[in-house]
């Protein structure tokens, strides 16, 4: 007798959206955890602008009582910074 035996095959994990809040010239959370093809979105509630900008790499502009996005192209750590506020610093870790 022969039976069928059932597959099971595992879909992708949908993109996510992760915001990080900026606050009185603090990125909140300052490390964050994310995978290739999520979106990184920046909401300023600060009063002035700010930016997440990598060295050498991407650089976000966020107005002020606005918002900011990039998504996730490549995996590894990417540290950031503000470039009006070198002061302000986060990280992300991106999985493939």
């Amino acid at each position: 007798m022969l039976g069928l035996v059932p597959t099971l095959t595992a879909a992708p994990a949908a993109a996510a959206t992760i915001q990080v809040t900026i606050e009185k010239l603090v990125f909140l959370p300052a490390s964050v955890d994310a995978k290739v093809g999520d979106t990184i979105e920046w909401v300023n509630k600060d009063v002035i602008a700010h930016t997440a900008t990598v060295k050498g790499g991407w650089e976000v502009m966020i107005p002020p009582k606005s918002k900011g996005q990039v998504t996730l192209k490549t995996a590894g750590a990417v540290d950031y910074f503000c470039r009006f506020h070198p002061n302000m610093r986060g990280h992300l870790d991106v999985a493939p």
